[in-house]
C-alpha cells in the first residue's frame, strides 16, 4: 500500500481485507522470483507477499509508504528486510532484477505515475522486469457510486478520489514513456468475496474510504453505510457473501538491456 494522503489501519488490513494479498499470490507466479535474484516489492503491506518471495530463495527488500504497515511487516516477519519509502521518492543504491507490486500503484495520483514509473525504471537493471497489478478502469465502480450517492443525501457533495484506475492504452502509454518494452498486459474483472458476510461492504468502505468516514457524525456515518448496502444487495451480494466489483490491470514490463536511439 502506497498512499501519502490515506491513513492505513494493518490491523483492519489482515483481519478483513487479506484478499488483496490472497490474489497477490497470482501476481506471484507471473513474478516467477528465482534463487539468487534482488527483488523490490513496492507497496510491499504487511509483508505477507514479501515473505513469499524470499521462500522462493530470492533476495527480496519491501517497501510502503504507510509506517504501520511497515511496522506489522516487521513484527510478523523480523527476518526480512522492510523500509518506509514513498514510490515517489524511490531511490536505490544497487539495481534490482526484478520490481514487484500488487494493489499499490493505483493509489497514485495520476499526475505522478510518470515520477513513479521513472523510478522504477531507474532501480532495475538492464533486462530486468517490473511485474504489477492495480485496480484497473471501473474499478468498484458500483461500490463508489453507492457511496456518493449516499453521501448526496446526507448533504456530502463527492469525496475526491484517492485512486487511479487507468485503462490498458493509458497505463501502457505511460509505461513506454517511461522507457519500458511491453511483454504482457491483461484487464479482467474480478468480483471479490469480502471476509464478513454481514459487513463485508461496510468494512470495505472502512478500510479504504475511511478519511471520508471518519469525517461524519455517527449519525450521519450509520445512515450512509445502511444506504450504501441497502443499493449493493441487488447486485453485490449473492450466495450468502458480499462482493467487491474488482477490474483488475495486470502487466509485465521489461526495462531494454541496451539503449534505444531514434
Amino acid at each position: 500500500m502506497d498512499s501519502s494522503q490515506h491513513l492505513w489501519n494493518a490491523e483492519l488490513y489482515q483481519q478483513k481485507h487479506a484478499f488483496v494479498f490472497h490474489y497477490g499470490a497470482d501476481v506471484l507466479q507471473v513474478l516467477d522470483p528465482q534463487l539468487g535474484e534482488r527483488i523490490l516489492d513496492l507497496g510491499c503491506g504487511t509483508g505477507e507477499l514479501t515473505a513469499q518471495i524470499a521462500a522462493r530463495g530470492a533476495d527480496v527488500l519491501g517497501v510502503d509508504a504507510s509506517a504501520s504497515m511497515v511496522e506489522k511487516a516487521r513484527q510478523s516477519f523480523p527476518h526480512l528486510r522492510f523500509q518506509q519509502a514513498d514510490a515517489r521518492e524511490l531511490g536505490t543504491e544497487q539495481p534490482f532484477d526484478a520490481v514487484f507490486s500488487n494493489a499499490t500503484l493505483h493509489w497514485i495520483a495520476e499526475k505522478e505515475q510518470p515520477s513513479v514509473l521513472m523510478n522504477v525504471f531507474a532501480a532495475l537493471k538492464p533486462g530486468g522486469r517490473f511485474v504489477a497489478e492495480m485496480g484497473g478502469q471501473g474499478n468498484v465502480q458500483r461500490i463508489l457510486t453507492a457511496f456518493s450517492n449516499a453521501l448526496a443525501a446526507v448533504g456530502i457533495g463527492e469525496p475526491g478520489s484517492p485512486n487511479y484506475f487507468p485503462s490498458v492504452g493509458e497505463y501502457a502509454g505511460l509505461l513506454e514513456m517511461a522507457g519500458f518494452s511491453i511483454a504482457y498486459m491483461q484487464y479482467f474483472d474480478r468480483d471479490t468475496p469480502l471476509a464478513d458476510p454481514e459487513t463485508g461492504i461496510s468494512d470495505w468502505l472502512a478500510m479504504f474510504r475511511g478519511d471520508a468516514l471518519n469525517a461524519l457524525s455517527v449519525k450521519d456515518r450509520h445512515r450512509v453505510l445502511s444506504a450504501v448496502n441497502d443499493q449493493l444487495r441487488s447486485t453485490n451480494f449473492h450466495d450468502g457473501h458480499w462482493f467487491a466489483d474488482y477490474k483488475r490491470l495486470r502487466f509485465v514490463a521489461i526495462k531494454p538491456s541496451t539503449v534505444r536511439y531514434a
